[in-house]
């Protein structure tokens, strides 16, 4: 009864159906992701609407918003390096290795709460300056800075929770980190309302709500895992760190987490450039880029599933199937885009509305005019994820990186003191967005053709 369990859990992902198993496995991830950011929107719009006076609620938005990029300069390190755990788990799993899957899940989790203690005071101590450096105005420094120390005392939390959840992943299971996933969520609004609404707190008690609820998301990650039966399963006593698989994780992750931590340095030079339009101006950029993240998170689900399907397939040398693999991940990352994009483009007005006090119209229109231009054309954003993904899926992490920095991140360095310095328009700023999208993808593709041709035609017996 306890196998059968487990198993209901598991998707062999090395056999057909293709598609169905894709959707069975991505369909969980987008739901997670969209509930991961209902932590954020929840502090934006309870603190919207219920923030003591008018002020304190647009300059509570904007302080969240102006650390959105900083944050995930720090938290993009060890997610990036989630992703290698993520890889190796799914490699040896899909190879029948039970010994050495065994060995990357004590590394990965104890790997986890080494990066979130380290990674974490590093970001308490230099949240200040950073802010200052970004711009940050005066009037929202303070509240900006408080927000961030809170949300970084959590990190060790977090960082377990996303190690935990790639393990899971890796071996097909993404329902129960969804299932907790919902209970974190739950008690994060509840949270939020009560430390805002009855307690008259500000930045302070939403950013207490996130940790608190990421402390109950950890916690029972962690605890499926130590429950979970066979080799996957979690003790630990034997937590450490196996020198040949940390090689292995941070060989695929490491790459990812600069990546990722390059390309959260661009988007604070955007947000640098956009506080300077002032508090309005930030907040509806902030509650924008709030909307945007449902759409990304969904799209982002197929770049974690195209790097769990093909290091599986790698591992149990299935190689035909893996173009497959590729080709219904990038059909359904368009579709997914181009339909959630362009819907919230049309409802932008009414959910934009969500995040701000009645009459607050120039907040809305700044929303607006960021979205018409990103929001439209967001699919070539899941695009590019997804090939950088199936290229990390055949363990190759720095070629994806070198990639993706020049292509988009150093497109658009290069913009912003180039031509946005002789145009300075918000929309000017934020058209390099797209054009960097469709640079890199066009790159990525002529990379997977080059390290596809080096793995074998034929199937591995």
């Amino acid at each position: 009864m306890i196998q059968n369990k487990k198993k209901a859990y598991e998707i062999d992902m090395c056999s057909d159906p293709l598609l169905p198993k894709l959707l069975l496995f991505a369909i969980p991830l987008i739901l997670s992701g969209i509930l991961q950011l209902l932590f954020n929107a929840a502090d934006m719009i309870i603190i919207g609407k219920y923030a003591e006076t008018p002020e304190l609620a647009e300059h509570g938005i904007a302080a969240i918003g102006a650390t959105s990029s900083m944050i995930n300069f720090f938290v993009n390190v060890a997610i990036g390096i989630s992703v290698g755990s993520n890889v190796t788990v799914a490699r040896y799993f899909g190879g029948h290795r039970p010994e050495d899957v065994r060995n990357a899940v004590h590394t990965s989790i104890l790997l986890s709460l080494l990066l979130g203690f380290g990674i974490g005071v590093i970001a308490i101590c230099f949240s200040r300056p950073l802010l200052i450096l970004m711009g940050t105005p005066e009037e929202v420094l303070d509240q900006a800075s408080l927000y961030v120390r809170i949300y970084f005392a959590g990190l060790p939390v977090m960082m377990l929770y996303n190690f935990g959840s790639a393990i899971l992943r890796a071996v097909g299971d993404t329902k129960r980190p969804l299932h907790y996933l919902t209970a974190a969520g739950v008690l994060n609004v509840i949270l939020n309302y009560c430390f805002v609404r009855f307690l008259h707190m500000n930045v302070e008690g939403v950013a207490l709500a996130t940790v608190l609820s990421q402390i109950l998301s950890a916690s029972l990650v962690l605890r499926c895992l130590i429950k979970s039966e066979g080799s996957y399963r979690l003790n630990l006593r034997e937590l450490k760190l196996h020198p040949h698989i940390v090689k292995k994780i941070l060989r695929v992750g490491l790459p990812a987490g600069v990546q990722g931590m390059i390309f959260s340095t661009s988007n604070m030079l955007i947000q640098s450039s956009v506080n300077f339009f002032g508090p309005t101006a930030m907040a509806g950029n902030s509650a924008c880029m709030n909307l945007e993240g449902f759409v990304y998170t969904s799209m982002n689900s197929f770049y974690q599933t195209v790097i769990s399907f093909v290091s599986q397939n790698l591992g149990a040398g299935k190689y035909k199937r893996i173009n497959k693999i590729l080709l219904s991940c990038l059909l359904l990352v368009t579709i997914t885009g181009l339909v959630m994009g362009n819907a919230f483009v049309h409802f932008g007005h009414e959910l934009l509305g969500f995040y701000v006090k009645e009459g607050n119209d120039a907040m809305i229109e700044y929303g607006l005019n960021r979205m018409k231009i990103i929001m439209t054309v967001y699919c070539l954003c899941g695009i590019m994820d997804v090939l950088c993904g199936a290229i990390r899926g055949l363990g190759y992490g720095i070629m994806p990186m070198i990639v993706s920095l020049i292509g988009a991140c150093g497109f658009r360095v290069l913009w912003i003191f180039t031509f946005f310095q002789s145009h300075h328009t918000l929309k000017n700023l934020y058209i390099s967005y797209p054009i960097s999208w469709a640079i890199t993808a066009m790159v990525h593709i002529i990379c997977f053709m080059i390290v596809r041709r080096k793995l074998p035609k034929e199937n591995r017996e």
